[in-house]
């Protein structure tokens, strides 16, 4: 690649005025022949400016083609704006990339690897099947995985730190004296088109270790359903009925604790009086409740930007894999009565 040097050398003037002139300083005073030896110079090296080079990658960017790959049916994505939100992200950065050739895929409608043929890279949010793994990443080196990491040896990913999000819930809950401390969860699935797989969920892996390290596991007060605003309502009912239920909850996500709210609600008990809640998200909803929840915050639009920038410098040639963890921080409202 031609330097300014080397446009100095063949151009027969210093360096500085190459520099100045090709990037339009209106400041030199050079005489119109050397003005056009340097640009001479340049174009038979094939030198780009400063804008040139800018204009290119605009242009290179504007003319790629991604795929995003998403894990959830509408219908999920609707129940939980989790997703949505990562895919939000996503969007919003493609666009702030000035990258306008996208195609979304879901899962579940992929029939065929066809659909992921010819694409420059691919953004896969979701938790997926080795076998779906498999089909995607063989059409391309550029894939990279947003709350999902497959093989950090092999692939980009975006995650959060369920582990620590939990536990900061939990030590708040602790930390208010709470000892009788329930948990309401949904299913954590893997997908593969029309089948899913349930697998681990770390909130309630990290639920279960605190408490029976604190001396207060009761598995009784463990409540799974889905994550489903009407999931968290019905599992709260039921929670209630018990003769002795806890007086916190910490619930996996804010869809779901908004439903057990209105259950808690209707069983004319108070929040935070009565029952404690934490949530996870921090959806916009979450502080417009009758009773704003407390939260941990997920940056979900952060983490599909992330993964957009990340797809990117893949493209333009890293070949070393990156996990990004983003961090998560607790929200203080009123559902959990300490502030």
């Amino acid at each position: 690649m031609a330097t300014i040097k080397d446009i100095a050398l063949l151009s027969n003037v210093s360096a500085s005025t190459v520099s100045r002139v090709l990037n339009n300083d209106q400041s030199i005073s050079v005489q119109e022949e050397t003005r056009l030896r340097i640009f001479e110079a340049a174009k038979e090296l094939g030198y780009k400016t400063i804008y040139e080079r800018r204009i290119t990658k605009r242009t290179e960017k504007k003319n790629l083609s991604i795929g995003i790959v998403l894990c959830q049916s509408l219908e999920e994505e609707l129940n939980d704006p989790y997703f949505l939100s990562i895919r939000q992200g996503i969007e919003e950065e493609l666009k702030n990339q000035g990258i306008n050739n996208s195609a979304m895929f879901r899962l579940y409608d992929m029939e065929t690897n066809q659909m992921v043929r010819d694409l420059d890279g691919i953004l896969v949010v979701g938790i997926i099947n080795d076998q779906a793994l498999i089909m995607i990443s063989n059409h391309s080196d550029n894939v990279v995985y947003v709350n999902h990491s497959p093989d950090e040896d092999l692939y980009d990913s975006v995650i959060i730190d369920f582990e620590k999000g939990t536990e900061r819930a939990l030590r708040h809950f602790l930390n208010a004296g709470h000892r009788e401390i329930g948990f309401i969860g949904g299913v954590e699935r893997e997908h593969l088109n029309h089948a899913k797989v349930v697998v681990e969920n770390q909130r309630l892996i990290t639920f279960e270790r605190i408490m029976e390290k604190e001396g207060i596991l009761n598995q009784d007060s463990i409540f799974i359903g889905e994550y489903t605003m009407a999931s968290g309502y019905e599992l709260m009912k039921k929670a209630l009925n018990n003769p002795i239920y806890p007086k916190a909850f910490f619930i996996s996500s804010d869809p779901m604790a908004i439903g057990a709210l209105r259950a808690v609600q209707e069983a004319a008990l108070s929040v935070p009086d009565d029952v404690a809640i934490i949530g996870f998200d921090d959806i916009e909803m979450a502080k417009f409740c009758s009773t704003p929840l407390t939260t941990v915050k997920v940056h979900t639009k952060e983490m599909g930007k992330t993964g957009v920038k990340l797809l990117i410098d893949r493209i333009n040639g890293r070949k070393m894999p990156l996990k990004v963890t983003v961090s998560t921080e607790l929200i203080i409202r009123q559902s959990c009565g300490v502030s």
